[in-house]
């Protein structure tokens, strides 16, 4: 689809008892498919989820696993008013062990305020949910963290040794630094061209989109809207912007010319 490109993925973690990493989005074939790789497995069923954030493309199979699985138990951090059925709280820096392996969650609001990476040091892995994918970049929600907190939970990932990213969307990241850094230098790059934009007198966040995200298809536009704000919220937070509200819409300015 548009917003999830090749599809989204889930991971099986461990060989004897193995846990599921995210649900997909509950359709019927998925189920089909991974009661398939169980069988040549040798697994009768799944009995834990590791949830790395609630979007329904990550965790709206949950109701369909729990009918097809009735032991299964389900971890994630839980945002407050949320309402996804029985799980079990996880936090920053909680370990779950599975087939003599740790994976460590990680806390990383940007994409989604309950945003979580799970860490398997013992093969120097991270699955990164919607944190990094493997083709393109990500939306960033302003009321998932804003920017500050999504590029800060990029730079955190910086301090990890790591061999491989597993994403959310798209192939395996066999360079892992590499992309991490990437991603935060594309951010750096949007902050630049929004400010560039501003100087040129555009004051919507739709003209900042149409002239910014020229690579951009036009029904993606509205996505990329969700980014640029989450952008002018963080260069308002450091001064350098201001905002005004006008027959509804909100503009934009720069307090300062200075672009560097």
């Amino acid at each position: 689809s548009l917003m999830t490109g090749p599809g989204t993925n889930t991971y099986l973690v461990g060989k004897k008892n193995p846990l599921l990493i995210d649900t997909g989005s509950g359709l019927p074939e998925y189920t089909n498919l991974l009661r398939e790789v169980l069988r040549e497995k040798g697994v009768p069923e799944i009995s834990r989820v590791l949830v790395t954030h609630g979007h329904p493309d990550h965790a709206g199979g949950l109701e369909v696993l729990r009918r097809e699985f009735p032991a299964l138990t389900v971890r994630k951090m839980v945002r407050s008013g949320e309402e996804i059925g029985p799980i079990a709280f996880l936090k920053d820096g909680d370990r779950v062990e599975v087939d003599g392996c740790t994976l460590t969650a990680i806390h990383t609001p940007g994409h989604a305020i309950d945003h979580l990476c799970f860490h398997l040091e013992e093969e120097l892995s991270l699955f990164t949910g919607d944190l990094i994918v493997g083709v393109g970049t990500v939306v960033i929600h302003r009321e998932a963290g804003g920017l500050k907190q999504y590029i800060a939970s990029l730079e955190r990932l910086l301090s990890l040794e790591l061999e491989r990213l597993y994403p959310g969307h798209g192939p395996v990241i066999h360079r892992p630094r590499e992309k991490i850094v990437e991603y935060i230098e594309h951010r750096r790059m949007r902050e630049e061209q929004i400010l560039e934009a501003l100087a040129r007198g555009d004051t919507t966040i739709p003209e900042i989109v149409s002239r910014v995200y020229t690579d951009v298809i036009p029904p993606l536009h509205p996505v990329a809207e969700r980014s640029v704000e989450a952008h002018l919220s963080k260069l308002e937070e450091d001064h350098l912007v201001e905002r005004w509200t006008e027959e509804g819409q909100n503009h934009y300015r720069l307090l300062s010319l200075e672009i560097g």
